[in-house]
């Protein structure tokens, strides 16, 4: 099976505003996470599912990453804003991230534990300012246990504007899998 043969969902948690990049603060008109999500969807036609909390976090960076501690400690399942009706249509989905505290925002874990991914592909993607993939993978692992998960690609963010052919080699190796 190759992307062209597979129905593939795009799911991406992002945050734009205040980030952290390169050692400073910077206010980011589009998420990293969403940036390399629309270039998987290019690459692959698949669908894009931007997965949101119902209580959106601070403006403010660092009180972004307070909350994101909390709810991490407290194993939070924020609430999310919208649902996907058709999750069953999908082979494969594309699960994209930032890293936060080493791991998925506690939204993408809401998501993750709201669907049935038996018999599914998921393939994680994430950007990070130098903590890659954290223990993510593992964590996916967990909560899906009847999915195939494929190896991550985690893309710095300061480069994601520039990561075009990296998330197709990427792909070009993942396709091999299916």
């Amino acid at each position: 099976m190759s992307f062209s043969d597979a129905k593939c969902l795009i799911a991406y948690f992002s945050r734009e505003g205040n980030n952290y990049v390169s050692g400073r603060i910077v206010n980011l008109a589009v998420g990293n996470t969403e940036v390399a999500a629309k270039m998987i969807r290019e690459i692959t036609g698949g669908d894009l599912f931007s997965i949101e909390a119902v209580n959106a976090y601070p403006e403010d960076y660092t009180e972004t990453t307070e909350v994101a501690k909390q709810e991490l400690r407290a194993n939070a399942r924020p609430e999310l804003t919208d649902q996907l009706e058709n999750m069953a249509s999908y082979d494969v989905i594309f699960l994209g991230y930032p890293n936060w505290w080493g791991t998925m925002p506690m939204p993408v874990f809401t998501f993750l534990e709201e669907y049935d991914f038996s018999g599914k592909t998921i393939v994680p993607f994430c950007t990070h300012e130098g903590s890659g993939l954290g223990h993510s993978e593992k964590d996916i692992a967990k909560l899906c246990p009847k999915a195939t998960l494929l190896k991550g690609l985690a893309i710095h963010g300061t480069r994601v504007n520039d990561a075009k052919k990296d998330i197709a080699n990427w792909l070009d190796k993942v396709s091999a899998a299916f």
